[in-house]
Formats: structure tokens, sequence, C-alpha cells
């Protein structure tokens, strides 16, 4: 056996890259997440009131003419922030079928007819996307500015507004963050 000081360094390093790698560096990036980006190192909560009624980072379920909805979450109807995952059905499963054929018909009963985008009848591979595509939120316009008595024009400014686009033109989709638009279509009608 080793006599002890042959294994003190060994110890010593051990220590020293513990406190190091497992203490000072994530503290150190977390304090200046913190004071970079204090809003989304904390969750990307929003607040009415001083109540959190949810993150942009997690979807929520709205129903009613009144709301944009969100993308159909594969584990649970009432999109259950408490679980997260996908389906994982493929693309050619009888079951995947069986489950859009009723979305694209619901969709179009609430929208009407015409072409509906895939993110509005599938599920996000975690199953709580807070986004859908601008072509989804486009469709939806009048039917929510009717349900609300606005005009269509201002809602679907709205939505253009709150749009986000790909970063550097090319790095992901025209999106809107449903939460956030619900939000600012309450704001809107309130004025």
């Amino acid at each position: 056996m080793a006599p002890l000081r042959e294994l003190r360094p060994a110890i010593s390093i051990i220590l020293l890259f513990t406190l190091a790698l497992g203490l000072a560096l994530p503290l150190g990036f977390t304090g200046a997440m913190q004071l970079a980006f204090p809003f989304q190192a904390n969750g990307s909560l929003l607040r009415q009131h001083g109540a959190v009624i949810g993150s942009t980072l997690i979807g929520q379920n709205f129903t009613g003419a009144a709301y944009f909805t969100t993308r159909p979450s594969a584990l649970s109807p009432t999109y259950n922030a408490a679980q997260s995952g996908a389906s994982n059905l493929a693309p050619s499963s009888a079951a995947l079928l069986a489950q859009l054929r009723p979305r694209i018909a619901a969709y179009r009963k609430a929208y009407g007819p015409g072409p509906v985008p895939a993110d509005a009848v599938t599920a996000s591979g975690s199953g709580l996307d807070p986004d859908i595509s601008l072509a989804d939120a486009l469709r939806q316009v009048p039917a929510v500015a009717a349900a609300r008595h606005l005009p269509v024009a201002g809602v679907d400014a709205l939505v253009r507004h709150l749009a986000r686009y790909p970063a550097f033109g090319f790095i992901g989709t025209d999106h809107v963050n449903v939460l956030e638009l619900n939000l600012a279509l309450e704001h809107l009608e309130a004025r």
C-alpha cells in the first residue's frame, strides 16, 4: 500500500478540481448569466400583476375561439407541463395518420378550408412547444379577430409584430410565441 505522502498529491488534485469545476465554475457561470440575461436565467417567466402566469419556454393549452391555439401535445390533451416527450410515431405510422385526420378536420372547421400548416396538427418533439409557425398564426387571425370583435388588420399586425424570424436569415423558421401573442391580444382588446 502506498504511503500517505504518495496519495496526498492525487487527493489534493481531486479536491482542487472538484472545488474548481464542480462548485466555482458553475457558480461563476450562474452569476454571470444572472447579470447578463436575468429574464432567461430565471426561466423566462411572464408575470401579470406580480403573479407568474407562464413561461415563454413552455407551451400552455389555450382553448376557445378567442385565443390563438398551440400545437397539439403528444402526451396529454390538456397540455400538462409536468410531462414532456414525443409520440415517436413515424411518418408512415397508421397510428399517426389516425391522429392527424381528426386534427386536420377540426382545424379546417375552426379556420376554414385550405392548406393546414404541419405544426398545427403535429406534436413537437417535447410535446410542450410554446411557439407556432407564422403561417399557423396568420391562418388563425380571422377567427380570433371575429371572436373578439376586433379588426382583422389589427390582429394581423399584432401577429406580424410579435413574429420572430430566422436568425441570420436562415437558422430556424418564422414563428410566434403563443403565450406572448395571447397576452398582447388581451392588451390590444383592453385598449
